[in-house]
């Protein structure tokens, strides 16, 4: 049976269709034995009982595989562990064991590791609970963590002809009640921003903070270009992805005016420039928001700059060998 019964994605997240994906082995570590085993696609599966199907509850990472290394793993890794601390998840292993596992699925799937074009899903769920509850009293165990690999190459025709957005109703939400900088599975916000995005024919949703500035996409980040400078939202009530952030590092390195700040509908609509940065995309240009284009609606010189200088960054960050990453993981 072929994997492509879905229409096709548009948007910052299009990918072309490889069927080597319907053969992919998927890494599994059980939670309870602790015991880490392969799987065909087919075959990978959890228990009912898992707190990611009974109450939404883990964390998810998504990572980039360039010729068998991770890109940026210790920023990820960074992230991933500070939220598992946070939300009291006990992932039941290191870093330097965790890569290894991601290492070894890797390994397991032909031409995978010779591969620039490979993205991982990597999910910690809370673990087994002994019935439906919140409570960690009933847990079983500790943290199941998948690890799902797949061939997937970014559509070119969303670098060529950029995305259209449009402005979502659903608000980012306050730290005291969801912070945003955790990517907890429960995505439901996010997931109705996009949906009904796509309902209204766009590719994405671009969300607005409490206040009513423009702070990031449903599934992105986002940045404007204005008379030269590179505008990022302020990080309050978003993700703080790790593209953003290696974003505004190459952009500071070599010179150019980047701000962190609040700014309006208004001020995006006018840009000269727009774009999405994800690890899996990288950096997408936004052609349209609310029907209205951003300039020529094409990817502009500053973007395609910005965008050489993080293919720049990320070949340094993987042409490491992997003795070397996982020495420098601190656990």
């Amino acid at each position: 049976m072929s994997l492509k019964q879905h229409e096709q994605l548009n948007g910052d997240h299009a990918f072309i269709e490889d069927q080597r994906n319907e053969t992919v082995l998927i890494g599994i570590r059980d939670g309870v034995s602790l015991e880490f085993k392969l799987f065909e696609r087919k075959d990978a599966k959890l228990s009912v009982f898992d707190s990611s199907i009974l109450v939404g509850d883990g964390i998810w990472e998504g990572l980039r595989v360039i010729n068998g290394n991770v890109q940026y793993v210790n920023e990820h890794f960074e992230r991933l562990f500070d939220t598992a601390y946070a939300l009291w998840i006990d992932l039941g292993l290191t870093k330097r064991e965790l890569l290894q596992l991601i290492y070894d699925t890797i390994d397991a799937n032909p031409g995978m590791k010779e591969s620039n074009d490979v993205h991982i899903r990597l999910i910690c769920t809370r673990g087994l609970k002994s019935t439906p509850y919140q409570s960690r009293k009933v847990q079983i165990g500790k943290s199941q963590i998948i690890i799902i690999p797949e061939y997937k190459k970014v559509m070119p025709e969303s670098y060529e002809n950029g995305i259209k957005l449009i402005t979502s109703w659903v608000r980012r939400g306050n730290p005291d009640t969801k912070d945003e900088m955790w990517n907890h599975l429960s995505k439901a916000t996010d997931i109705m921003a996009s949906m009904s995005a796509e309902a209204a024919g766009a590719d994405g949703a671009l969300m607005l903070d409490h206040n009513g500035f423009v702070k990031t996409c449903n599934a992105t980040n986002f940045f404007i270009v204005k008379k030269g400078e590179l505008w990022a939202p302020t990080s309050e009530n978003q993700m703080h992805g790790i593209t953003r952030q290696k974003v505004l590092d190459v952009a500071r390195a070599h010179g150019l005016v980047v701000k962190e700040k609040n700014f309006t509908n208004t001020e995006a609509y006018t840009a000269n420039e727009a774009f999405c940065t994800g690890t899996f995309a990288s950096q997408v240009p936004v052609r349209e928001i609310d029907g209205l284009k951003i300039k020529d609606g094409k990817m502009g010189p500053i973007t395609k700059q910005i965008s050489q200088w993080y293919k720049e960054d990320v070949i340094k960050n993987v042409t490491r060998s992997r003795e070397q990453t996982l020495l420098e993981l601190e656990d």
